[in-house]
């Protein structure tokens, strides 16, 4: 949902947007990839890039990677670093964003992550791309490219509205953890978004699994 918000504002800002899709072997891959496509044709983002990063996976010790470690229903996560934390998974995407944005000749680079309504993952937080970008900085040629999170200081609520505003297809996003077929409604970014769109007061159109309390 955040990174669609952020796809729309590019492909408002910029003449030519390009996007960036990673399968890294999460447990719903394949919809976040038809998510991904679906988005983009909306949009009219025609420059793509879809690549797969296979170390992730191996690595393990993420309940998205990981078949032996179950999902949890958001109200079973307290105050640590959740199972669903991929580690430094947000590097390895910026890693291939910036080889690419090298190629391509862009400059600026958008990522939705967010720090206020997040799940305590560590690369959700500004210090981690002010320090991205002085890598990017350091490591490249021109050292012109820069990393942006324009949702991060956000409630979820507010990226909602905005993503309304913006006409964000937000039908087409998939948030979901653990199903490919109906959102479970349970886990923890289900029930962000779910919470979400009932604050901004507006309907989640996309499928959910029936559930007594989701919220």
């Amino acid at each position: 949902m955040d990174s669609c918000v952020c796809a729309a504002l590019a492909a408002r800002d910029h003449e030519r947007a390009a996007a960036l899709h990673v399968s890294y072997g999460q447990r719903t891959e394949e919809r976040e990839r038809r998510a991904f496509s679906a988005i983009c044709d909306r949009l009219h983002i025609r420059d793509r890039l879809v690549v797969r990063n296979e170390a992730l996976r191996a690595i393990g010790g993420s309940a998205l990677t990981d078949p032996e470690i179950a999902v949890p229903d958001s109200h079973e996560i307290g105050r640590e670093i959740p199972v669903t934390y991929v580690p430094f998974r947000n590097a390895h995407f910026l890693a291939v964003a910036v080889s690419w944005a090298e190629v391509i000749g862009a400059e600026k680079i958008y990522i939705g992550a967010v720090e206020q309504d997040r799940s305590g993952y560590p690369d959700c937080r500004p210090a981690y791309y002010h320090a991205f970008n002085q890598v990017i900085k350091a490591g490249t040629k021109e050292g012109n490219i820069e990393v942006v999170a324009p949702l991060i200081a956000m409630r979820k609520a507010q990226i909602v509205r905005l993503g309304l505003e913006l006409g964000a297809p937000f039908d087409l996003t998939w948030s979901c953890y653990s199903r490919e077929d109906a959102a479970c409604g349970v886990c923890d970014s289900c029930v962000l978004r779910l919470r979400a769109f009932e604050q901004a007061g507006a309907a989640d159109p996309i499928p959910y699994v029936e559930t007594a309390n989701r919220i």
